[in-house]
């Protein structure tokens, strides 16, 4: 197996955005003015002119500026301003810019804080016909609309796989990757009996962002977290107290452990044999080499389902104009520029980052790399959470939930009836 580019770069970037966002304040805008909007109507095609204000997080800020010269020599009358914003900061700074109006034009959203800063009113409609929506991968697309208005435009993306020792899987008997919840967990138990792992598999068993590993599984199962409106939570549900009763099956026979970790623990774990498998983001391949894995010694698979490949979480980066941008004209010609599948192809060679815009993998390295396929065909099956204002509590509430029956200190029922019901009285916010 070759290691690629991607997952040699952005890891920073990567991991950043799965960092929980704050709620925004109920000061300046209403907290629910926007959602059912129309989308703004459609920009010409002549050239952006005037200058366009820009913030960006992580390597796409530190790369922006630059990278941003190709639009400037399309567009001679423009000028675009990157202001490099640290991933930290960068809730707080764009929640400030909404309450107080001022502002730049464009700014990234990381993927889940889409709906908070659209219901918000913060974030212009997108213009109608500014892209063809089946361009891009379904969850992130779907990820950028708020109260079914599209606020924003998937800039790229990142989704979870099921890394695995090929060494320690052949020594278990097994020639190819699981591909269905039974044969996952009859891999992770040879895995340790068999091939000598101390875990089969390594789960996140609660605190924060475990809802990011647990939820393809429910995904997986046909649960369906909220209405169709996002106005409601429906958590409670078969296929969510199947799948975590699944989920947590894993820690109560011993094959996954109920420990958190310690920082590099796991990548030294998964190279010394400790951990025959986990489920992780395209960061990890790079992480796992740099501790001594040999790109030999493992692979990457979709992660399974109840009956074959399931659905992931999907994350990422999304662009969006500001409701009080100075230069919207120019703004949305520029998010437009960088939405074009060899702009997203480009930048891909730049900065490592995976493109949301689908049509750029039908070529090139993104189409030829075997490890980046993985990703790829797993995109196509990725989900984001619901784009909802209160989404970031609610995922605390899950998280929390998901720890105690991890630990065997709840029963799967009565954790997901807590999740309903604490989830329930937060409400959506729309």
């Amino acid at each position: 197996m070759k290691t690629n580019r991607t997952m040699k770069t952005g890891t920073k970037t990567l991991a950043a955005l799965a960092i929980a966002g704050l709620a925004l304040s109920a000061c300046g805008r209403d907290a629910t003015s926007a959602g059912g909007e129309a989308q703004s109507d459609a920009i010409d095609d002549s050239p952006a002119s005037g200058t366009i204000e820009v913030w960006a997080m992580g390597a796409e800020g530190e790369a922006l500026d630059e990278f941003t010269q190709a639009f400037e020599e399309e567009n001679p009358d423009a000028e675009v301003e990157v202001t490099a914003i640290p991933w930290d900061s960068a809730h707080d700074k764009i929640q400030g810019a909404i309450t107080s109006g001022e502002g730049p034009d464009v700014t990234l959203v990381g993927s889940t804080w889409m709906g908070e800063f659209g219901a918000a009113g913060g974030l212009m409609p997108t213009p109608e016909d500014l892209v063809d929506g089946d361009d891009f991968f379904p969850g992130a697309w779907e990820g950028n609309q708020v109260g079914g208005t599209q606020y924003g435009i998937p800039w790229y993306v990142e989704t979870r796989v099921l890394y695995y020792r090929t060494d320690l899987a052949q020594q278990a008997g097994w020639d190819a990757a699981p591909q269905d919840w039974d044969e996952l967990t009859q891999f992770a138990t040879d895995l340790q009996s068999k091939a000598g792992a101390e875990y089969g598999i390594n789960l996140q068993p609660g605190q924060t962002g475990s809802w990011q590993t647990f939820l393809p599984f429910a995904w997986s199962d046909g649960a369906e977290l909220a209405n169709a409106d996002g106005t409601e939570w429906s958590i409670a549900s078969d296929p969510m107290k199947e799948s975590l009763q699944y989920y947590s099956d894993f820690f109560a026979e011993g094959l996954a452990q109920t420990r958190v970790m310690d920082a590099g623990e796991l990548e030294s774990g998964f190279t010394d044999g400790r951990y025959g498998s986990f489920i992780s983001g395209p960061w990890h391949a790079a992480l796992i080499e740099d501790a001594g894995t040999d790109p030999s010694e493992y692979a990457v698979a979709p992660i399974p389902g109840p009956d074959g490949p399931g659905a992931s979480f999907i994350g990422g980066g999304n662009l969006a104009v500001l409701t009080d941008a100075e230069n919207p004209d120019g703004a949305w010609k520029l998010v437009q520029w960088l939405s074009e599948p060899e702009t997203q192809k480009d930048f891909y060679e730049t900065v490592g980052d995976l493109p949301a815009n689908s049509t750029a993998w039908d070529s090139g390295a993104l189409a030829d790399d075997e490890q980046l396929a993985v990703f790829g065909d797993q995109l196509d099956r990725a989900v984001s959470p619901p784009a909802v204002p209160t989404w970031e509590q609610v995922a605390d509430i899950i998280d929390a939930r998901v720890e105690r029956t991890a630990k065997g200190v709840q029963d799967v029922d009565e954790a997901v009836d807590e999740m309903q019901s604490q989830a329930s009285s937060v409400g959506t916010g729309l």
